[in-house]
């Protein structure tokens, strides 16, 4: 065993008394009342990244909420990794289903339950304690590395994108490293290839200049909740297949090769629809679950409101009502093309009783990250001589946007190395991570450090 995995397996509780701390902080982007816990989270880890020994750590301002950076870079022949991750968490209500409070972290059946456990507070401090296993052990850290830790993903990250590209120099490297994912399934480790883009929307319906009595007024005056529903009803077909004209223009169809390895991963369709307590899956005909959920565009209400929603009964016809409305995105799809897209088609499909607004919230666009990287390749050696198990090698559903613009920007690969679980509930109630999947993540991220040098082309 190395000096730093000994290390490692030294400080566990030591390890784990820290991300507590962090996990403690109610870092929720969304509420604009927690900008003081915003800042605490990011002195916490400015504090951590201290301990390192670095010879750059920084505190950067920005418009929205502040960015963590920190660098060590010695080599002049040695790769260099800037580690990506973010501090901020998603709100935690409904706090009633929640079986613990969502900001005092416990354990329970080897799960370490609370709101940004995994998403992303608890996969992201991997990367830091894999580096400090190489400084307090003695040693030097084996590649050039530079952190950077935003404040702003469950937002959009309205501020990156802007930051990295006025930063473009100081961000320079060969490769960008994000534990923001999930593996294929408990104990089995894989890498995330692709992610799905994403264009986010808002539409308000308006009829009355204020509620109306439906006894009085119904059947006479348009009712908006009606209305919304019928529009929402038309942007998808019967099949799954989306209604907004040249939505699928600049998709990329799946290649057989692609449907091939999907069709390879061990996925079990009975045991998903069991875990989700569900009797069937629905979706785009002609594509099996896993390629409707990971490599095919796709258009969702996320939220819908309007009218009365108390106790008891109250006879409204509504004066507005509304939905937020997410589509996810594959290569070749541009979000802000989609987005107008969107606008045009539902405008298109109001009556002239109502008023429509719609609204562009936040995008991206989606990724793909080369089989072949080095990179990649040494990721999936420091998984299997952790996890002693042959890596997968998957597409995701969900979108990160911000790696396409590392792409984009800075010209590189990013290895989307998560230790994270489908079922760890991330967004939800009860949000959980591993205990074992935390120690298992700096023992892999130490490794990667460690043999990625050999790997360099």
């Amino acid at each position: 065993m190395s000096e730093s995995q000994a290390y490692i397996e030294a400080n566990k509780e030591k390890f784990l008394k820290e991300l507590f701390d962090l996990l403690r902080i109610p870092s929720i982007s969304t509420d604009s009342t927690k900008k003081s816990e915003i800042h605490q989270a990011a002195n916490f880890l400015i504090h951590q990244l201290n301990e390192l020994d670095l010879s750059r750590v920084e505190l950067f301002d920005t418009p929205g909420n502040p960015i963590v950076y920190g660098e060590h870079c010695p080599y002049d022949d040695r790769p260099t990794v800037l580690v990506y991750g973010h501090y901020d968490v998603q709100p935690s209500d409904p706090d009633d289903l929640w079986d613990t409070p969502p900001f005092e972290p416990t354990i329970k059946d080897g799960l370490i339950y609370a709101r940004g456990s995994s998403d992303d507070k608890g996969q992201a401090f991997t990367h830091i304690k894999a580096l400090e296993s190489f400084v307090k052990s003695g040693n030097k850290i084996p590649v050039n590395v530079k952190v950077i830790l935003e404040g702003e993903e469950e937002i959009g990250s309205p501020n990156l994108v802007p930051f990295i590209e006025s930063h473009k120099e100081m961000l320079e490297c060969d490769m960008v490293l994000i534990s923001d994912t999930a593996m294929f399934g408990k104990d089995q480790p894989s890498i995330t290839y692709g992610l799905r883009g994403l264009a986010y929307m808002e539409v308000e319906v308006v009829g009355p200049n204020r509620d109306l009595h439906s006894g009085v007024y119904g059947g006479a005056v348009e009712n908006p909740l009606n209305v919304l529903c019928e529009m929402i009803a038309k942007l998808k077909d019967e099949d799954g297949v989306i209604q907004i004209p040249g939505f699928y223009d600049s998709v990329i169809p799946l290649t057989e090769a692609d449907r091939e390895a999907m069709a390879a991963l061990p996925f079990d369709e009975e045991a998903y629809k069991k875990s989700l307590d569900i009797d069937a899956v629905h979706g785009e005909k002609g594509y099996t679950t896993l390629e409707r959920a990971s490599a095919r565009p796709t258009l969702d209400v996320n939220g819908i409101w309007g009218g009365y929603q108390g106790e008891g009964a109250k006879t409204v016809l509504p004066s507005k009502a509304g939905a937020k409305i997410s589509m996810r995105l594959v290569p070749d799809q541009n979000p802000k093309e989609i987005a107008q897209l969107f606008k045009k088609y539902f405008e298109s499909l109001a009556p002239d009783t109502v008023k429509v607004k719609v609204e562009e919230h936040h995008g991206g666009f989606a990724s793909v990250t080369d089989l072949d990287f080095y990179g990649l390749k040494a990721g999936a050696k420091a998984f299997e001589e952790i996890y002693d198990k042959e890596v997968l090698f998957s597409r995701e559903g969900g979108s990160i946007p911000i790696v396409a613009d590392f792409k984009r920007v800075l010209g590189v690969e990013s290895i989307l190395m998560g230790f994270g679980l489908t079922s760890n509930a991330i967004h939800s109630p009860n949000e959980n991570f591993s205990l074992e999947d935390f120690y298992r993540g700096i023992k892999t991220s130490a490794k990667f450090f460690e043999i990625l040098p050999d790997f360099k082309e």
